[in-house]
């Protein structure tokens, strides 16, 4: 019987772009994720997943219980094996209609696309992986996926788009692309308490419990 070799894949995530995404569905029920059994779950069976790189940025300039609630999350998919949690910056800026010239504050988060493309840059260069799974709608990593198709042609960039957040540019510049259904989100959940390693239990919180499916 041939051997089957099996293909390196690591995944990156836009950990902002998935959850703006699942929010524009009015999942919240999907927010404690489990990303490592997510990555899993969009893997083909010659494919083996080598490390997770989730992406994302502390909030700040909002409700505190806004900010727990993401605290308790990332310190609970810190506990999952071969994940690492790459933090960007969330900035406020200030925003004015073109009407009527009002001005209100608002946050976006910065430096994730530019992070995620180093590190696929660098992945690529240290030949780290065979296939990137990019979990990620943001058409502004268009240029390392270009870059990485054209100096290491035999690397393959998947795109898999969380939930409205398709992108025509990524479509076109991938490899190949699909989108992230609720199906394999709702496979791909938290168990409701997660124990850290010094034994402290981290709950799902209240807020994003409504509505889970079985």
């Amino acid at each position: 019987m041939k051997k089957v070799t099996m293909k390196r894949v690591i995944v990156y995530i836009d950990g902002f772009n998935l959850y703006y995404g699942m929010k524009a569905r009015g999942w919240k029920r999907y927010y404690w994720l489990d990303v490592k059994r997510l990555a899993e779950n969009l893997l083909k069976p010659d494919q083996q997943l080598m490390e997770i790189k989730y992406f994302t940025a502390r909030l700040s300039g909002t409700k505190p219980a806004k900010r727990k609630r993401q605290q308790i999350y990332l310190e609970a998919i810190e506990t999952l094996k071969g994940l690492r949690i790459f933090y960007g910056h969330y900035l406020q800026k200030t925003v004015t209609c073109f009407n009527c010239h009002k001005t209100w504050k608002t946050h976006e988060e910065k430096m994730t696309d530019v992070c995620i493309g180093t590190e696929m840059l660098m992945d690529a260069f240290n030949d780290r992986f065979d296939t990137a799974l990019v979990i990620s709608g943001d058409s502004d990593l268009v240029p390392p996926i270009e870059a990485i198709r054209s100096q290491f042609s035999p690397k393959r960039i998947v795109a898999a788009f969380p939930p409205d957040r398709s992108s025509m540019r990524l479509r076109q510049t991938a490899n190949a692309y699909f989108e992230i259904s609720e199906y394999q989100l709702r496979r791909s959940l938290l168990p409701e308490q997660v124990v850290k390693p010094d034994g402290y239990v981290l709950s799902r919180p209240a807020e994003w419990q409504k509505n889970v499916k079985p």
